[in-house]
């Protein structure tokens, strides 16, 4: 059975083991945070991408085949996302989402959008920065393909800026409670792909720096 590793990323860490490119969004040391600095488990691999500045879950697994599966459109693994956007965001501005909104590279899939009150997650560091003057609202984004930025693209496309983006789950894949920098390795079945399992056991992984 492949294993997968369920990983919280934490804001401004790379999806990759090494930088490659440590001259953009460098830190004041000039190097960005990488997986290397959370796992010890260089043959892993990430099924998917999440964005430098975006947070939560990653899936990375051993497995080749399986990566492809969770990675690739075609296989339409729905990804929930939590968006915190600028703005008090309107029932229009929600159905534009949900039917798809025209991008420059074409239009989006059907989404599954509804408002969230208050959800209940970590601090971020840094956090965002608050302006008392600007409302902002929170959102569930659930999408079955995964462009560029596309989350982030979409809110701005309907006039709501998104101020921080955390993946809460792909497919059956859920955090259930990871923090930020915790892991938790799952065993699944070779045949099929899309029959996901979950482990109950949590792992906080020492950064080897």
């Amino acid at each position: 059975m492949p294993d997968v590793i369920i990983f919280n990323k934490p804001f401004r860490v790379l999806c990759q083991f090494s930088d490659n490119d440590a001259t953009e969004d460098a830190t004041e040391n000039g190097a960005r945070e990488t997986l290397a600095d959370y796992l010890t488990l260089p043959e892993y691999r990430a099924a998917g991408r999440l964005d430098f500045d975006s947070e939560g879950l990653l899936v990375l697994t051993d497995d080749g085949r399986l990566q492809q599966h969770i990675a690739h459109p075609r296989y339409k693994s729905w990804k929930t996302y939590w968006v915190q956007v600028e703005g008090l965001v309107h029932d229009e501005a929600i159905a534009a989402l949900a039917h798809g909104v025209e991008l420059k590279d074409g239009t989006t899939l059907p989404a599954r959008v509804r408002r969230l009150i208050n959800p209940k997650l970590w601090d971020r560091s840094p956090p965002i920065r608050y302006r008392p003057s600007v409302p902002d609202s929170w959102l569930e984004i659930s999408l079955c393909e995964g462009r560029n930025r596309q989350v982030r693209r979409m809110t701005a496309a309907v006039g709501f800026p998104t101020l921080r983006l955390v993946r809460v789950a792909v497919g059956d894949w859920a955090l259930d409670g990871l923090q930020p920098g915790q892991f938790r390795k799952v065993k699944v079945p070779s045949q099929p792909v899309n029959t996901h399992r979950r482990s109950t056991h949590s792992h906080r992984n020492k950064p080897s720096r």
